[in-house]
């Protein structure tokens, strides 16, 4: 029965995020109730879509910003990331080997949770000669709470009386995937998804050092270091919207675009999900990742509203 109605149902739920009445929250969730009930058939090619999908629609994004406004606006986080980025690894890998984790799978959940989620598992994992499993497991702790974070920011924001710029700091640093913190600030205003593209983006740029740190940690020294490319193509997309004086009704068709790529990106995302990934994750893995996930939440989130 599954096989006859997973594809046209699959097909019909990226229709409906076409819809500018579906938002990515909406989309997120329609994701999850297709994998949770008749399950995505087209698990490898959705995963991939996905990060490709992604990083058009964050390059996208670009032709909506200012370049020095938008820096203006992240430039209070480049310190919270330099601090988060490291304190959060090095818990991490503590409390992993208090859990008696093996130390792959702390390293990274660490990883994955400090950086941007399943693009900093993905750059590391070959680094460390991961194995499937450790990956899946990884990956798995990081989309779950990616997932719940995209419900629960928005109304937390809204109940503390964040401002957009709050908002946007707070969602870049502690929500793990770049579709998620994109999802989040678009879900809590222009603003705030302007200083969370921002913020996470310049957060992402530490896939490079970490992985220059983790063939000496780990002594890998033939690994290769993945560069997130689509980062600079977002810085270019700013520039050009900044310096030249392109017609309105052609950013404006772009970002459109782009945001209907990443309400896409997040319904692809959460039909990856299943009882099958929530089953292979394990206690362990998810406590170390829900623990870090409060840690970076709670800390990052007081110093925003207190200093």
């Amino acid at each position: 029965m599954k096989s006859n109605i997973n594809k046209p149902l699959f097909f019909i739920g990226i229709a409906a995020c076409l819809f500018p009445f579906v938002s990515p929250a909406i989309a997120l969730f329609m994701g999850l109730l297709l994998g949770f009930t008749v399950g995505n058939p087209y698990i490898k090619q959705s995963s991939k879509a996905s990060k490709y999908l992604l990083q058009f629609a964050v390059v996208g994004l670009g032709f909506g910003m200012n370049l020095f406004e938008s820096l203006q606006s992240g430039k209070e986080g480049m310190l919270f990331t330099v601090v988060s980025v490291v304190g959060v690894l090095a818990l991490g890998f503590w409390l992993g080997r208090r859990m008696l984790m093996d130390s792959k799978t702390a390293y990274l959940i660490s990883s994955g949770t400090a950086i941007c989620g399943g693009s900093a598992i993905a750059a590391v994992a070959p680094i460390l000669n991961a194995t499937p499993n450790q990956m899946s497991v990884s990956l798995g702790t990081i989309f779950i709470l990616n997932a719940i974070a995209l419900f629960i920011f928005p109304p937390i924001g809204r109940l503390l009386e964040l401002t957009q710029e709050q908002f946007g700091l707070w969602a870049a640093i502690a929500i793990h995937d770049t579709s998620s913190v994109v999802g989040a600030g678009a879900a809590y205003g222009h603003k705030a998804l302007e200083v969370a593209t921002m913020v996470k983006l310049t957060r992402a740029l530490w896939i490079i050092p970490l992985s220059i740190a983790t063939t000496f940690f780990f002594k890998q020294k033939d690994a290769k270091v993945k560069i997130p490319w689509f980062i600079l193509f977002f810085i270019l997309a700013m520039v050009a919207n900044t310096i030249f004086s392109l017609p309105n009704k052609l950013t404006s068709s772009i970002v459109s675009l782009s945001k209907v790529g990443m309400t896409i990106t997040l319904y692809l995302i959460g039909s990856g999900l299943s009882l099958k990934v929530l089953r292979s994750v394990g206690m362990r893995p998810l406590v170390l990742g829900v623990t870090l996930w409060i840690f970076i939440g709670v800390i990052s989130l007081a110093t925003i509203l207190f200093i």
